[in-house]
C-alpha cells in the first residue's frame, strides 16, 4: 500500500518538473517548485515510515522550513521589494 503511494508521489513529481519546465511565467514556475518541494518532503516522510528510521523526520521538517522560507524570499524579490519590508 504505502509503496503505491510512494510511485503515485514520484508521478507527481515528474509532472511537476514537467511544469516547471514549460512554465509560462515565473510565479508559475516557483508554484510548481514549491509543490514539487512538498512532495518531495512527502516522499522523505513516506520513507522514514516505511524503513522505519526516525531521523527522517527530522530531514523532513528542516526541508519544509527551507522550502518555506525560500518561497517567500523569491516572492519577495518578485513584488520587487527589499526584504526587510
Amino acid at each position: 500500500m504505502l509503496e503505491n503511494l510512494f510511485a503515485v508521489l514520484v508521478a507527481c513529481c515528474f509532472l511537476c518538473l514537467i511544469r516547471a519546465w514549460r512554465g509560462k511565467s515565473i510565479p508559475d514556475r516557483m508554484v510548481a517548485i514549491d509543490i514539487m518541494g512538498t512532495l518531495a518532503v512527502g516522499l522523505t516522510a513516506l520513507y522514514a515510515l516505511i524503513s522505519k528510521r526516525d531521523f527522517m523526520i527530522d530531514i523532513a521538517l528542516a526541508w519544509i522550513f527551507l522550502s518555506f522560507i525560500g518561497t517567500l524570499a523569491l516572492a519577495k524579490y518578485l513584488s520587487n521589494k527589499a526584504l526587510d519590508d
